[in-house]
């Protein structure tokens, strides 16, 4: 099961597209796979060594530290 931790209030259909079998998808979370993000600032953010991806829902990768996650 692939742990996903949004970082903003995302739509219901959006995370719908999540199966339950696999996905846990929640707001609160430790040692989550995935990011799911809007808007937020990732910048400043701790991010955890488990994740191994991060979706944008909506335009642009402006608040995600791309370089930092590139050297990953």
């Amino acid at each position: 099961m692939y742990r996903i931790l949004t970082l903003n209030k995302i739509s219901t259909i959006g995370l719908e597209r999540f199966s339950r079998d696999s996905f846990e998808v929640a707001s609160e979370m430790e040692h989550p796979e995935g990011i799911l993000v809007r808007s937020h600032g990732m910048h400043e953010m701790t991010i955890p060594q488990t994740v191994i991806a991060i979706a944008r829902a909506g335009a642009g990768t402006n608040n995600i530290p791309i370089d930092r996650f590139t050297e990953r």
